[in-house]
């Protein structure tokens, strides 16, 4: 059910600096494109209808999930989060990449149909960093934080999962990791044997 692109699925836990290491690819790489996931969470300051989420009430999703609309969803926090399965499906199929920011869960029920999805983890250095990044963001109560942290535990122990598993210490390092496994992923040869098959024929 795979195009010629890539389907790349990026899992870290809240604090990790997932959506700053991805925004940052995005922005040299425009070959990838993000997947904009469904949501029932209320918007949050600064953030639009069709660029961060689609947002949407509870009945509408629900509808979504009977008619079978998602390639994954999840609850998170009394919240539903889904990701649109016909969008991926027509991205694939043009020759560029996807990329998707969801959790192990979700990670899981993406491979089951996208056997060929590139899975990354990203972590932090250390629990004790992490409280410490959820903490000076300001955004979270103490209850919300523990939460989170808890999550983090249950989303670190699936990280050997992923085939690729980057460690967010110095950012520029591991912008430089994700890029390597982005390029690397590109010449695999999954990818070339499509892509250079006429090349590949001339020589048989």
């Amino acid at each position: 059910m795979s195009g010629i692109g890539n389907l790349f699925v990026v899992v870290a836990p809240s604090g990790a600096g997932k959506t700053t290491l991805v925004g940052k690819l995005l922005e040299l790489d425009p070959h990838i494109r993000l997947s904009v996931s469904f949501t029932t969470r209320a918007p949050r300051e600064g953030e639009l209808n069709g660029r961060d989420y689609h947002f949407v009430d509870r009945p509408t999703f629900e509808k979504m999930i009977a008619a079978g609309d998602f390639l994954e969803h999840a609850s998170v926090y009394g919240n539903y989060y889904g990701t649109s399965k016909r969008w991926i499906e027509q991205e694939l199929a043009g020759d560029h990449d996807v990329l998707l920011e969801i959790d192990w869960q979700g990670a899981r029920q993406v491979e089951k149909i996208f056997p060929n999805m590139v899975g990354i983890s990203i972590l932090p250095p250390s629990l004790a960093e992490l409280r410490r990044r959820l903490e000076a963001r300001g955004k979270d109560a103490p209850d919300v934080i523990d939460k989170r942290m808890a999550s983090a535990r249950e989303e670190i122990s699936h990280v050997l999962e992923f085939p690729y598993i980057i460690v967010n210490e110095r950012f520029e390092a591991a912008l430089s990791d994700l890029q390597s496994v982005v390029r690397a992923s590109r010449v695999s040869r999954a990818q070339q044997a499509v892509r250079l098959s006429k090349l590949i024929d001339e020589f048989r």
